[in-house]
């Protein structure tokens, strides 16, 4: 690929420190000029379901939940103009491995990672494992820093 040719370039963003310190990885070490940023966010709901304790604390819970939601998007947005990258963020529902590996047009996925040890993994699952083994593009996965 060439240097002016558009790389669409997805960082899958949870609102952790780790998905920034992705970003900010990306910025430094392997931008392109021409590069298309796809910041994809993947809301998941369970912590928010499994914490309600009553219905009636369960709209409040996701009325505020949507509210945090829109303000990280926001945010995001804000991070690719402060940093005059081309791009968009998208806010898709689903299971985040599949969403950012099915992420149409990607050339390069890069993600962070927790780092959870492997019992914790096993029965957590990993996005950052799900989009190495499905994903039919590069994927760069960035480490948390200790």
């Amino acid at each position: 690929m060439a240097e002016s040719e558009v790389r669409n370039v997805v960082i899958a963003m949870d609102g952790s420190d780790i998905a920034l310190r992705a970003f900010d990885w990306y910025v430094k070490e392997i931008h392109r000029r021409h590069d298309h940023v796809i910041f994809v966010h993947c809301p998941e709901y369970r912590a928010t379901l499994q914490s309600a304790m009553v219905e009636s604390e369960l709209a409040s819970l996701l009325a505020e939940e949507a509210k945090r939601i829109k303000s990280m998007v926001a945010e995001l947005g804000d991070k690719l103009k402060k940093a005059k990258i081309g791009g968009k963020v998208k806010c898709v529902y689903g299971t985040p491995g599949e969403v950012i590996v099915e992420e149409e047009k990607a050339d390069l996925i890069i993600t962070g990672t927790r780092g959870l040890g492997s019992i914790r993994r096993t029965f957590l699952g990993s996005v950052s494992d799900y989009v190495v083994h499905h994903s039919n593009v590069p994927v760069l996965i960035c480490r948390h820093q200790d």
